[in-house]
């Protein structure tokens, strides 16, 4: 079996992977432990029986298990938030397949490179040998790198083995994409990374000849800090232990208050930019409309402790005013606009309180679409429909021109007449009857809706 995985040295160049240095328990050929390495790189499984988690893909008689054990992979891309086992994939794969297996990073890598080791694959294909590339977070490469790829996947040069923490719908060339197997890996439930502490605990390659007392609750709380990241886990259990108390005899006691600074502030899955903000101003935009104030509030905190601009969540909540409670509550607008104004004078983190002031009062508000809705039938019409003019009764005439030609003739002034109303059509004769804007019986819009129907009466009658 041959690898040449390569991996980028500072002066830009490549160097082969040595043999038997990706699995765990770091220098495997001297059968000693290298413990100057992380915690979580020392701890790297080598095999499908030593690996955490993702039984939905690698238990007994999943696909992507059967694969690796038969060495049948074909291109594929690995999608999963971070620390959960994409690299590590790659490492088993790379100690499993019959091929030359090259370790790609999208960060420090460009064309230049890709040419290079396309290149040699192509080169070794002619000689019958296969290429396994993997290459970290693939969603950094740009259109032109990842269709770089695109012919040599096509060829069968490279089998190609991507990792990606965001959604390879929006990151991923479409061609390239198609050519791939995507498997979505899964954060890690606490229970695997109980199970992972544990083992780090116990193994030489760990803490196991350290003696390191921990309590269950504090194995608990490391891996419900996590939030399904083994490499969270692993450096919060690093630290923890190497701020422990050492005992008389040796041993390390890892204390309450130790762990306490090691987790006091939860690492919580918000990408800015990338597909978890979407889902999560959508729930936020969702439990307001549900008017459901603690879900709403609870995804608003997710943001802001994310590292969200608060000024983004005060404009979601400007949009919704209007589109989801509109007449029903007119105040609902003045409260948005109001909140983003504080954030905009206060900032973080005073500005919390105002958004979650906001947040309550639209998920407490009646609600109505109707201003939505009519934005909507209208945009429709515009879009599918021919440009009607403007009728000629309600064009002003500034030329005389314009007056010859009948501008403004016919018009009607509202003021003129007792009732603030007149029958003039100010609709083209093409959509003369169409309705676009229909109130509901919701909170003041019962009341819009009692005024606009006494108003097509009125019409009506004369």
């Amino acid at each position: 079996m041959e690898q040449m995985s390569l991996f980028e040295m500072d002066n830009g160049g490549f160097i082969p992977e040595q043999e038997g240095l990706q699995g765990q328990g770091g220098d495997q050929g001297s059968g000693t432990v290298d413990l100057s390495m992380p915690l979580a790189n020392r701890l790297r499984p080598r095999t499908l029986e030593d690996f955490v988690g993702q039984e939905h893909l690698l238990g007994p008689g999943k696909m992507l298990r059967q694969l690796i054990e038969r060495d049948q992979i074909s291109s594929m891309i690995f999608w999963g938030p971070p620390g959960v086992g994409k690299t590590t994939l790659a490492s088993i794969i790379a100690g499993k397949t019959r091929s030359a297996f090259i370790n790609f990073s999208a960060v420090t890598s460009g064309i230049k490179e890709i040419k290079e080791v396309m290149q040699q694959a192509e080169a070794d294909r002619r000689r019958g040998r296969r290429t396994v590339l993997f290459v970290d977070e693939i969603h950094r490469f740009n259109r032109a790198q990842q269709d770089a790829f695109l012919p040599y996947v096509e060829k069968g040069s490279i089998i190609l083995i991507g990792a990606t923490t965001e959604n390879p719908s929006f990151e991923v060339n479409g061609a390239l994409l198609s050519r791939c197997k995507v498997f979505v890996l899964k954060g890690l439930t606490e229970e695997d990374l109980g199970k992972l502490l544990r083992h780090a605990l116990e193994a030489p390659e760990g803490f196991g000849h350290q003696g390191v007392e921990m309590t269950d609750r504090q194995i608990r709380a490391i891996a419900a800090f996590a939030n399904g990241d083994a490499r969270t886990a692993l450096n919060t259990l690093e630290m923890a232990v190497l701020n422990g108390q050492i005992q008389p005899d040796g041993s390390i006691l890892v204390t309450d208050e130790g762990l306490e600074q090691c987790v006091s502030r939860k690492s919580l899955l918000y990408d800015k930019s990338g597909e978890e903000h979407y889902n999560i101003i959508s729930a936020l935009h969702k439990s307001m409309r549900n008017s459901d104030p603690d879900a709403a509030i609870y995804w608003m905190l997710r943001m802001l402790e994310g590292g969200e601009n608060p000024l983004y969540i005060a404009r979601r909540l400007v949009r919704f005013a209007s589109e989801d409670v509109g007449m029903a509550d007119s105040q609902a607008l003045q409260v948005a606009v109001a909140a983003y104004q504080a954030c905009h004078f206060l900032g973080m983190p005073e500005c919390d309180v105002h958004l979650a002031h906001a947040v309550t009062y639209l998920s407490m508000a009646p609600k109505s679409n109707a201003c939505y809705a009519a934005c909507e039938m209208a945009k429709k019409d515009i879009r599918e429909l021919p440009d009607e003019p403007v009728p000629l009764q309600i064009r002003n005439a500034v030329t005389g021109l314009m007056k010859e030609l009948h501008y403004g003739e016919g018009y009607e002034y509202a003021h003129d007449t007792e009732e603030k109303l007149t029958r003039m059509q100010c609709l083209p004769d093409a959509l003369k009857d169409r309705v676009y804007y229909e109130p509901t019986q919701q909170g003041r819009e019962a009341e819009v809706k009692k005024r606009l129907q006494e108003i097509k009466d009125w019409k009506n009658q004369r």
